[in-house]
């Protein structure tokens, strides 16, 4: 791939997106564009009452994606190369899992108004992990609040960004099949899947590699 400007790694929670745009942003000598979820002081809230903090929780979301997607645009910081770990896309998914009809329908009049004229990527890396895996993770990684993450609300994000994927084509796509290759810790496998990525020029492609001895990420 040549000269890209804006690469974005995207995944349900606990697949590894936050760590493979960091080394990636390492490899390719670019910064990193990153979520800040503890700055979102409803999301320990939302896990313990999804139902009373979806609302907020989304639009504080949402605002702040916006924001950094707009400061990246207005500094002309897209004349480099920079990897984030997030499309404003994801946002309306997780919408569509948490809130109510009543809710969603004011979401999207927001949301309408916030994502208009926000760039879109020159690559879309797409991390996949069955939900018992991405729960382990979850497990791994120790954040408290995420431990209340139950497995039916992480299969229906996981369903959420599948048919996403599934019609997705603004953008090159790679699907990758992260459940059995460590792609943080183990050179071999995240050497094999910086070489693919370097391949790619347009189009759909998917990455599923045979597994390592290592899977955790």
């Amino acid at each position: 791939m040549e000269n890209p400007s804006y690469i974005v790694v995207e995944g349900p929670i606990g697949v590894g997106k936050t760590s493979l745009a960091r080394r990636l942003a390492e490899s390719l000598d670019c910064e990193s564009v990153l979520e800040q979820p503890s700055e979102n002081p409803f999301l320990e809230r939302f896990y313990r009452s999804r139902t009373q903090y979806a609302l907020p929780t989304q639009l504080f979301f949402l605002f702040q994606r916006v924001r950094q997607l707009q400061d990246l645009k207005q500094s002309d910081l897209f004349s480099q190369v920079r990897i984030a770990d997030f499309m404003l896309d994801k946002d309306a998914l997780f919408a569509q899992v948490t809130l109510d009809d009543d809710e969603y329908r004011l979401y999207q009049q927001v949301y309408r108004q916030f994502s208009i004229d926000i760039p879109e990527p020159d690559l879309v890396i797409f991390l996949q992990a069955p939900v018992d895996v991405l729960l382990e993770r979850i497990r791994r990684r120790g954040i408290d609040y995420e431990k209340l993450i139950d497995k039916q609300y992480l299969q229906n994000l996981v369903d959420a960004y599948t048919m996403f994927f599934h019609r997705y084509n603004t953008s090159p796509l790679l699907i990758i099949n992260s459940a059995h290759i460590n792609i943080v810790d183990r050179d071999e496998d995240y050497q094999m899947l910086l070489d693919h990525i370097r391949t790619i020029k347009s189009g759909r492609h998917y990455f599923n590699p045979l597994p390592s001895d290592v899977i955790q990420i």
